[in-house]
């Protein structure tokens, strides 16, 4: 282990769903401690604002396309980085996407979209990049969940489900990969302004409803991210695995505001 062992330097990290919101900052994080990076999305041409900034930071990025709804696409992404790079290390599953209807608008397609990219997406990545993890005894995998993988809420069904499943799925890959030295943890954040859901910010009482349930007392921000995804990226959690990191300000504690004494 290095003397400081957040240090990502040598590290490459491909950090999927990296057109913008919390992907970019998470790559972000990675890059300022380090490590170089593949970025994706399904559009190419969305990343090449993001690259320039992390040329910038004097780190190499490959900006690949990615739909992690193919299996061909996430193949050819896992092989362009190997020709590249010639090694994986670390992997941020970000990319996902969320339908927010009550349960009994939800059709069909809804289900599959929200699940297949959220769940099915997060171990068919992970299953293509965890084959060239194995073979050099050292991986990173990080899942990105939600406050959703230990909560339910009404009108997120698919969502719920699918970051419910990812909580799951990251400590069956755990117990999986583990023999292997590759850990594999989850990121749970709670509620962050994101291009998903932002609309709900512009509901003022909404904000003062959820503010009054978390313990710091406000939303959370992107850079609330970059310690635990440094963290569990680097040798200082190469005793974690299995794990997922509640990022929520308090939430999940079931806070509320304190009855007057009566």
């Amino acid at each position: 282990m290095a003397d400081n062992f957040f240090d990502l330097s040598g590290k490459v990290a491909i950090v999927t769903g990296t057109s913008r919101g919390l992907g970019q900052y998470m790559g972000r994080a990675l890059a300022k401690s380090g490590a170089d990076l593949v970025i994706t999305s399904r559009d190419s041409n969305s990343l090449l604002g993001f690259k320039k900034e992390v040329e910038e930071m004097g780190r190499k990025v490959l900006p690949l396309e990615l739909d992690v709804r193919s299996h061909d696409s996430i193949q050819n992404m896992v092989q362009d980085t190997i020709e590249y790079y010639q090694k994986i290390d670390i992997l941020v599953n970000n990319a996902g996407c969320n339908i927010r209807k009550p349960s009994m608008e939800i059709t069909w397609n809804d289900w599959d979209t929200v699940v297949d990219t959220n769940l099915k997406g997060t171990f068919f990545v992970s299953q293509a990049v965890a084959k060239y993890m194995i073979p050099c005894n050292y991986g990173r995998i990080i899942n990105i969940g939600s406050l959703t993988s230990v909560f339910g809420y009404a009108g997120l069904a698919p969502y719920c489900a699918s970051r419910g499943g990812t909580k799951q799925l990251t400590m069956s890959l755990a117990d999986d990969w583990g023999p292997f030295g590759i850990t594999v943890n989850c990121i749970a954040p709670g509620w962050f302004k994101t291009s998903q859901n932002q609309v709900l910010y512009e509901n003022q009482e909404w904000v003062e409803y959820l503010v009054d349930r978390i313990p710091l007392k406000r939303p959370g921000e992107p850079r609330d991210l970059d310690g635990a995804v440094v963290f569990l990226a680097s040798d200082a959690s190469q005793y974690v695995s299995g794990q997922t990191l509640l990022v929520d300000g308090g939430m999940s504690t079931g806070s509320v505001k304190a009855l007057p004494e009566s």
